[in-house]
């Protein structure tokens, strides 16, 4: 079975404020996509989420069948998913629903893991990246 791992980041600089979003997917160790943009106003959970659906977007459009290993470093986002921690805002529900629904559509098994940031350190990258126009 194909395994592919994913780093995700969201950020935003003030909270709410300017906010962003990455992903970057790994097959076999090479890179096989990178992708980052702006969300215009958000919280820093907000965009983490919406950096979680653009990647589980990408995976179940190219890789359904896959054993999916999704490394973040948001704590809450992951928890929440995982159904260990309830979700209280109602900005998020939608937004966790959403991910929910997208991995259950997902052939493969995917795994939600929580990462230090330093462990995340190229989604984190292409995120600041994306906030400051560089992308």
């Amino acid at each position: 079975m194909t395994q592919i791992l994913i780093h995700t980041d969201g950020a935003s600089r003030g909270n709410p404020g300017q906010a962003a979003y990455s992903f970057l997917v790994r097959k076999a160790g090479s890179i096989i996509k990178e992708d980052a943009g702006k969300l215009g106003i958000m919280t820093n959970n907000q965009a983490e989420y919406t950096a979680l659906v653009h990647a589980l977007e990408f995976a179940l459009n190219t890789h359904p069948d896959a054993e999916v290993i999704i490394h973040s470093d948001s704590e809450l986002m992951v928890k929440q998913v995982q159904g260990l921690y309830k979700v209280k805002s109602e900005e998020l529900k939608p937004l966790c629903l959403q991910a929910r629904e997208l991995i259950s559509k997902m052939k493969g098994s995917v795994r939600l893991v929580h990462v230090r940031r330093e462990q995340n350190k190229d989604a984190d990258q292409l995120c600041n990246d994306a906030l400051d126009d560089l992308r």
